[in-house]
């Protein structure tokens, strides 16, 4: 009755350049995030695991609850033993390894 031709029209069928050029910003928010939060994260990842892959007997280490100790006993993949005190050894996970404070020596047992 009172609706003009203009209203009743329908809406024109998106083209695919429009359907692309909407993605474009959700696209360069996915790379952004990329480059600034997960790379950077795999790096301080990958760097992590040479530290904890490094440990070695007669390192000072720094456990992720604030222990300091020395270790004395480093098995390949398992845990490791730490002389906090002298005489007192505790036994740490390999991964709840937060710093290696000094780099020593190899040790020569044959001594």
């Amino acid at each position: 009755m009172f609706v003009t031709p203009a209203f009743a029209q329908g809406a024109a069928a998106p083209s695919g350049m429009d359907f692309i050029s909407s993605f474009i910003p959700i696209i360069l928010l996915i790379v952004i995030f990329w480059f600034l939060i997960f790379r950077p994260q795999q790096k301080r990842m990958k760097a992590h695991q040479a530290m904890l892959a490094s440990v070695k007997r007669g390192d000072t280490i720094v456990t992720n609850g604030g222990v300091v100790g020395k270790v004395t006993k480093a098995v390949e993949g398992e845990d490791l033993e730490l002389e906090i005190a002298p005489g007192v050894k505790i036994k740490v996970v390999r991964t709840m390894v937060a710093d290696v404070r000094t780099k020593s020596e190899p040790v020569n047992d044959n001594k």
